[in-house]
């Protein structure tokens, strides 16, 4: 294989195609959910679950097409020089029609399957940077989707559980679902972050298997004290909370002074989307002060996680709550226990586990191993071959695909 800055692993197709399976059954899961919640007669259950899938689906679509119409003049020729699907099918007029019926992700899969399966024929390093540029938008579509719609939805099945003292097959596997999806597209994030940055050691299965537990960790208690909070006051409480947090986030991530989209209201569009993950989850959008920043997030959330357990066990003081057997004392601890254990497991994480030496250093090679490549270090905006070390004139500045990949790169390991 002709040395370039990206790698693209077997694992990382596999992990796509298990993706890509996943995301049709919660395809199937859904449509049976909200018909199971229609014969039942659970419509406030049925409008929230429907609600949820609208959203996140025009959300997904919204940005692929945003990204799309980015692309330079330059990525599509390339992409279209190695690609059928880019060739043949994806003109403008085609691939608009596919976003308004709610099928660009589907678009975006079947690059990626087309580029892998041809990787792997024949492996080359054009095509080992287009098959991670390619996985790069779509696993940040996927990350989108996890707190837009399967985080929200794993909290609706577990206030429907709770509310109904009972696991229904339909709300149990729908909660089993969402906790993989979770899973692996968290996963299939990292590991698209690893395979821009070439220089960056690979994580080992110890370190892999820590970092998702702390994960794990951090989002689980969160959804727990959402669900159980819904569970018992009236639904207008839980929106009048998740506005008030969503606009002090919103702002937040405004004061940060994001760069990631290549048009003014797609900024705001992508900053009002971090305030929804951040409802959920820690996500890194600028560099410098990363490590303030989680501390102030983390005590946020650990606050308002009180505070939701608090008001829960506060509405129920006049009766003897259980959670299926388990006391309401015992469960306050055990959900606010369990997130601090996680903060506990990121610290351990970065401080023992995290693999902070670059490959080349662990290789011993040192003297000629380039420094991490930037994007405008290479000949297309796609390519994977290192240019001459003749002078260059200065870099334009980034724009498309060059630009989000850098800016997430950059973020994700500042």
């Amino acid at each position: 294989m002709e040395d370039g800055i990206f790698f693209y692993p077997i694992s990382d197709f596999m992990l796509n195609v298990g993706g890509l399976l996943f995301f049709l059954l919660d395809v199937v899961l859904d449509v049976w959910a909200v018909l199971s919640f229609y014969q039942e007669g659970a419509y406030v259950s049925m409008g929230v679950l429907i609600f949820l899938l609208l959203g996140s689906s025009v959300l997904l679509q919204i940005f692929s097409w945003l990204w799309y119409n980015y692309s330079s003049e330059e990525e599509s020729i390339c992409l279209r020089k190695y690609m059928y699907l880019e060739k043949y099918l994806k003109h403008r007029i085609f691939c608009g029609i596919l976003h308004v019926c709610q099928l660009g992700v589907f678009l975006r899969f079947a690059g990626v399957m087309e580029i892998s399966l041809r990787n792997l024929k024949t492996r080359t390093a054009k095509k080992e940077g287009i098959a991670v540029y390619l996985t790069h938008d779509l696993s940040m579509l996927r990350l989108i989707e996890t707190f837009s719609e399967n985080a929200p939805q794993l909290t609706l099945m577990i206030t429907i559980i709770l509310q109904r003292e009972d696991v229904e097959w339909v709300t149990g596997l729908k909660t089993l679902l969402s906790f993989a999806a979770i899973t692996i597209n968290v996963v299939m994030f990292h590991r698209s972050m690893r395979s821009f940055h070439k220089d960056k050691a690979r994580m080992t299965v110890t370190s892999s298997l820590v970092y998702f537990l702390w994960n794990f960790l951090l989002i689980a208690p969160r959804v727990a004290a959402i669900a159980l909070f819904a569970s018992t006051l009236p639904l207008c409480m839980i929106a009048v909370h998740f506005f008030c947090l969503w606009v002090a986030l919103f702002l937040w991530s405004w004061r940060q002074k994001t760069d990631f989209m290549d048009s003014l209201a797609g900024e705001w569009l992508y900053r009002a989307t971090v305030a929804l993950i951040w409802y959920f989850s820690w996500f890194n959008v600028s560099q410098g002060g990363s490590r303030r920043k989680s501390i102030i997030y983390h005590s946020m959330i650990a606050v308002d996680i009180m505070l939701l357990l608090g008001l829960w066990w506060w509405w129920n003081s006049d009766q003897d709550q259980c959670i299926f057997g388990m006391p309401a004392l015992a469960v306050f601890i055990s959900v606010g226990g369990s997130y601090t254990v996680g903060i506990l497991g990121k610290i351990v994480y970065y401080k023992i586990f995290h693999p902070n030496k670059t490959a080349t250093e662990e290789s011993g090679d040192n003297e000629n191993a380039p420094a991490c490549l930037g994007m405008d270090e290479v000949d297309t905006p796609l390519s994977v071959e290192v240019q001459s070390p003749s002078p260059q004139p200065p870099p334009s500045p980034l724009t498309g695909a060059q630009k989000r990949m850098q800016k997430l790169a950059d973020n994700f390991f500042s």
